[in-house]
């Protein structure tokens, strides 16, 4: 089936995230924008994953629990899981690899908890923006342990992303999804490295403010609505050729 989406939204928990940005508002703002899969990412943690995945079941969206990593190198990195349970496993693990600086909420922002009732149930201490100790080498490795799969973020900007912050695609790389911000800058990107020829290309907004989560422009296709077949699609590789051919995460005409 094909699936409008949006895979990398950021909620309050982020400290750079918009207040507006709960749980229930990203899930309402998701319906007005015609999703139907969208994917909670915040910086180094996904705290409001579940409370979102259970407001986008009553709405018929489906939410993948997601995580935002910033790597040792300062690269984000979009790591995405089938099972809520293996994600908080890993943000377990990913909360002990960042520094002992508390945040400061007069000047990052605060770190909001939700459930699902939209509702603030707590914060998060350590300041989420920090790098974790966790090398770009060793992220596909760590994330596939979990049953999860990495996704460099946004590597066409110009701040913290693969080819910014590393100024290539390290030849022993695993992954074969990247993300774009602007699908325009992908044949250049793809000459530049032909790594990418072999990879699979999403487009997200990266939101931190409602107004800002995609509208339904891109697609992909998986068996059902489930998470589990999201990722499984997701898992499923193509080559660039390929990828050409069958019009993978491709823009729909609006």
């Amino acid at each position: 089936m094909t699936l409008t989406y949006d895979l990398h939204i950021h909620s309050c928990l982020s400290p750079c995230g918009d207040h507006d940005m709960t749980p229930g508002n990203i899930i309402g703002m998701s319906m007005l924008k015609g999703l139907d899969v969208i994917a909670v990412t915040d910086h180094n943690s996904c705290g409001n994953c579940e409370a979102a995945m259970k407001i986008g079941k009553d709405y018929g969206i489906t939410v993948i629990p997601g995580m935002e990593l910033t790597t040792l190198e300062e690269v984000h990195v979009v790591c995405l899981f089938a099972d809520i349970k293996k994600a908080m496993a890993w943000d377990a693990f990913v909360y002990k690899q960042l520094m002992e600086v508390k945040n400061n909420e007069e000047i990052f922002g605060t770190q909001l908890l939700y459930n699902a009732e939209d509702e603030v149930i707590g914060k998060k201490d350590k300041l989420l923006i920090n790098a974790a100790n966790i090398s770009f080498d060793r992220v596909y490795d760590l994330v596939d342990s979990y049953g999860g799969i990495m996704i460099p973020a946004h590597i066409d900007k110009q701040a913290n992303s693969l080819l910014s912050n590393l100024g290539f695609v390290p030849p022993e790389s695993k992954f074969h999804i990247v993300e774009l911000k602007d699908f325009s800058n992908l044949h250049r990107l793809q000459k530049e490295n032909p790594y990418l020829l072999e990879c699979k290309v999403l487009s997200d907004s990266d939101a931190h403010y409602l107004n800002d989560i995609s509208e339904k422009g891109y697609t992909l296709t998986a068996d059902s609505k489930t998470p589990e077949a999201v990722i499984k699609s997701l898992k499923n590789t193509l080559s660039g050729k390929e990828y050409k051919n069958a019009g993978v995460f491709k823009k729909r005409s609006l």
